[in-house]
Order: C-alpha cells, then structure tokens, then sequence
C-alpha cells in the first residue's frame, strides 16, 4: 500500500482525534497532511507540532493569532475562516480528506474536496442527509470514492464487498436506543441534557450524543443510507440492539443476511475507510461471543422518538427537506443544549420546519444553502 497523505477536518473532536490515534499507529502508511478546527486552538496546536501538517486551518478568525505565532516557528502553513476551510482541501499532495465535522458545515468543504477529485472518508452524515443527490452525481462526475465512517454503515459497506452483482433487498441499520430506551414520553418530558449526554455505549461529541438520544442520529444515518447504497425507503430498516455489537447488516435477494460485528470503537471503522480495500493489522480489542452471551434485538418507539419517523417522511418526500430537518435539528439540539428547550420540544420544532419552510421539490446547492439560512431563521425566531 502506498503512503496516503490525509487532511482531517475538524481534528480536534471525537473522530478527528481518533482519526490522529490511527494514523500514528501506522505511520508507514499515512501522513498527516492538513489538520482544521473551529475553536479549539489549545487541541489543534498540540497536534500540529506533533504530526507537522503541511498547513492548518482555525475556522475562528479571532484565534488566528495565537495559532499562528505557535507553529510558525514549526514552518506550519496557518489559515483561518469558513473560506480557507473549501479551499485547504485543494492542496495538490493530499490524497483522502477526512470530513469529520459536525452538521451542516461539512458539506461545502466535502464539495471542494470532490471537485478536486480527492477520495472522501465521511464521518459527516449531514453532507449526504442534505445534499445527497448532489454529491453522489459529484462523486461520479470526479470518479471520487465516498468511504463510510460512520459504523452502521461501514458494517454495511463492509458486508457488500464482493457482492456488486448482487442486488440489495434489505438493509437493517442497528440502533442502541440511546440512554432514554424503554422511556414514555411523560419521562422524556422532564429529562436534563445532562442525562441525555451519558451514552451507554459510545463516547461522542455532544450534538451527536443528543441526536443520538432521541433517535434522530439514526434517521441522519437512515437518509445517508439512501444515498451511500443507492436504496429506496421500504429497503431500509431499523432494529434496536442494545449491545451495539451488531453494527448493522445486509439482506440479499436469496434471504441471506451478512453483518459485520465487533466491539464499539470507532477506530475500526476509520481505519478501515483511511486503508481501504486493504484491511490493517490492529492491536484494538477483540470481541468475544462469550462475553456478550445475549444479542438482543427490538423495534424502535417511533411514538415516543419522533425524530425518526420524521427522517423517512423526508427520505420519502425527497427535494429539499432532509435539508429542512438537518437544519432545524441542529438548531433544536443547540438550543436544548444551552437550555432553552425541552427534550420533546425538539421534535415539535422540527416538525413546525418540515410544515412551513418552503419545499422544493428539485433543489440546486443554491436552493439548499437558502432552504438551510431560512429554516435556522425560522426554527430560532420560534425558540426566542
């Protein structure tokens, strides 16, 4: 395999920073090449100097400064703002781009990258969630690779290798059900952002952690789906699995079902992505049946966890309003974060969005970028 050289953005969170663990675990195979953060300068310094990346970039302008000063005397390239962001990922060396940020803001460093014709490792599922058409026509334009990250859908993309003349006839994204599973909505109602950021399973950043709360990560990971595996809505299918070990699975025409297992480390799947077609000695933790003597498996509550259903009434209405449902749910999360809404409020603010945001039924990235302007003014004007 020959040396790759990577770009992360947004390095300083959950996956970028794990991202940084597997690339130092294989030096021989991958180079750090440009490393971005939006506020963490602190973080972002640190692995510069360590990984010596040809440039960084720190979205806050205002910290531009301090980053500067710090690697300058490193011979590091600093950059700052939304703009240097798109462009960084033109840099001719780099061969994979890691898009590890969080929401909406992926999406137009993702199709600066593409146009470039640099392969992509998404780990950000809002790229695809609002924009997919968009960008799976981009990538074939470009002959760019998409490689999953996420683990629900690396389980999925790993169980189709080797089977491209066998057509799909089901898909079965797992869900853990989060930390409120088996809850009603009269306890839903009362709950703290502090217990919804305590996952059973995963450690995540925390927009995802209440997304994944309310279920709303698994509709993300749904649309996313779609788009990766070139599905249909009533070809895609949700399962609670509480154990997380089952990350998720394939049906064939024949009845036969593949899935990909392992423990829950998100190391594996960013591995896999950054190595791919090759499979990379590891030292991570192996899974044994004989600690997990019970794989249980349920439907998820879409009464009591609206956010998914309203992620396959999107998928199913097409257009633009994926687009609206990304944007209010961020908007949502953000506020119950800083809480100014409850934890089943999100679902009506979003639900407010998908019915008063104009639809578009085929958008341009024009189209997107002022369906997303428009719904954060809408779902904000209803917060305050």
């Amino acid at each position: 395999m020959q040396k790759r050289n990577i770009a992360i953005l947004g390095s300083t969170g959950s996956i970028g920073t794990q991202a940084l663990e597997v690339i130092e675990a294989n030096s021989d195979l991958f180079e750090v090449e440009v490393l971005t953060a939006q506020n963490n300068a602190d973080l972002l310094i640190e692995q510069a100097i360590k990984f010596k990346p040809n440039a960084v970039v720190i979205c806050n302008e205002n910290l531009y400064d301090k980053v500067f000063s710090a690697l300058d005397p490193h011979y590091i390239k600093v950059y700052s703002g939304e703009k240097a962001l798109s462009s960084v990922v033109e840099i001719d060396n780099i061969h994979m781009v890691l898009t590890a940020l969080v929401g909406y803001v992926g999406l137009l460093p993702t199709i600066k990258a593409i146009k470039a014709k640099k392969h992509i490792a998404l780990a950000n599922k809002e790229t695809l969630v609002v924009a997919g058409e968009l960008i799976t026509q981009l990538a074939l334009e470009n002959r760019v690779d998409i490689l999953p990250v996420d683990s629900e859908h690396s389980a999925i993309f790993q169980c189709l290798v080797g089977e491209h003349i066998n057509p799909i006839e089901k898909i079965i994204l797992t869900a853990s059900g989060g930390p409120f599973r088996g809850k009603d909505r009269t306890f839903l109602a009362n709950v703290t952002k502090e217990q919804a950021l305590k996952h059973p399973n995963w450690d995540m950043g925390a927009k995802i952690t209440i997304d994944s709360a309310s279920l709303m990560n698994k509709g993300l990971e749904v649309i996313e789906a779609k788009w990766l595996f070139d599905l249909k809505a009533e070809q895609i299918e949700v399962v609670v699995h509480p154990q997380s070990i089952i990350h998720s699975l394939v049906q064939f025409e024949d009845g036969s079902i593949k899935a990909q297992l392992g423990l829950p480390d998100m190391k594996l799947p960013i591995q896999y992505a950054l190595g791919f077609p090759n499979r990379l000695k590891s030292d991570f933790p192996r899974f044994s049946f004989l600690d997990y003597p019970s794989l249980t498996f349920e439907q998820p509550d879409l009464e009591t966890f609206r956010n998914l259903g309203f992620a396959f009434e999107a998928l199913k209405k097409g257009g633009n309003m994926a687009c609206i449902v990304n944007a209010a749910n961020e908007i949502a999360v953000d506020a119950f974060l800083k809480d100014k809404v409850g934890f089943l409020q999100m679902s009506d603010l979003i639900e407010k969005c998908m019915n008063r945001v104009n639809f578009v039924p085929k958008p341009s990235l024009e189209d997107y970028i002022k369906t997303d302007e428009e719904t954060r003014r809408l779902a904000t004007s209803m917060i305050n």
